[in-house]
């Protein structure tokens, strides 16, 4: 009896406890995935957007940002999205500031290609800026070494406890402008894999999301191990933010905050050219 060859396909996240959750069935086994092996590479968010610039990884976490460079080699999976309902990064400083003052500071932001700087970059076209790493953005505003930060993850969860004070959150200002939520980022798969092979990986997507959110005590234990100091409480706040139904199916409405965040970086000349999102159909 002949037994299919295994094939690997290499899968790229941040190591983060939203991502570590979405993964949790993928990574540990819990559904049947044939004759593919996935095998996870863990990076940060702006090192995974530079790697799928180059087509390093079969399957990867980008922002949306990102796909506009990447949309030739990659297309965008129905499912595995970071979407906010009037919520998203934040931009903070020390001292009270009100957000039209943005354009005249400097601001720490965790990359470029990161859909939370091409926000604020539509949001105003005027700040400096420096890149810090996303862990380190927070220290940046304290020490005084940038007026303000521009966070992502779990940083805004606790910055008031550090006496940090929100200027604006983008999710809030992007529903006001367009009555849409903020996507962040979501997962590609390299099209050069083939349609069926592309469909099929969709749908393991797809059930490792429904897993956890089925078997959230387990997924989330699992994912603590991703939590960066962390307690489990604020553990699950973050991964209730970032794992939710948006990321179990995009709908048709969260596809159309994605194609709207990259028309409108396309108008205001961030983005070099209109981007079309191309989302692959696990069914």
């Amino acid at each position: 009896m002949s037994h299919q060859q295994t094939r690997t396909i290499t899968v790229a996240h941040s190591p983060d406890s939203d991502d570590a959750f979405m993964f949790y069935a993928l990574a540990t086994n819990k559904i049947d995935t044939g004759e593919l092996r996935f095998t996870h590479v863990l990076k940060d968010i702006q090192t995974l957007n530079e790697s799928a610039r180059r087509g390093e990884y079969d399957v990867t976490a980008i922002s949306f940002h990102a796909y506009a460079y990447i949309a030739d080699r990659y297309a965008l999976l129905p499912c595995g999205a970071s979407i906010g309902e009037r919520y998203g990064p934040i931009v903070v400083a020390r001292e009270p500031l009100p957000p039209e003052e943005i354009g005249r500071r400097k601001i720490a932001v965790p990359g470029t290609l990161t859909s939370a700087f091409l926000a604020l970059r539509i949001f105003s076209r005027e700040f400096a800026y420096e890149v810090v790493p996303f862990d380190r953005i927070i220290d940046a505003v304290r020490d005084g070494r940038c007026d303000a930060g521009l966070l992502i993850h779990e940083g805004q969860l606790f910055y008031k406890k550090l006496g940090l004070h929100k200027v604006i959150d983008l999710g809030e200002w992007w529903y006001e402008r367009t009555a849409l939520p903020l996507p962040m980022g979501g997962n590609a798969v390299r099209r050069d894999l083939g349609p069926e092979l592309m469909r099929r990986i969709a749908r393991y997507l797809r059930a490792s999301v429904r897993y956890a959110l089925e078997h959230r005590e387990d997924a989330l234990r699992y994912a603590m191990n991703f939590a960066r100091d962390m307690d489990e409480a604020l553990a699950d706040d973050f991964v209730r933010l970032w794992v939710n139904d948006w990321t179990l199916d995009y709908t048709a409405r969260g596809r159309q905050a994605v194609q709207r965040l990259l028309d409108e970086g396309a108008a205001c000349a961030i983005i070099p050219q209109r981007v079309v999102a191309d989302f692959v159909e696990a069914e």
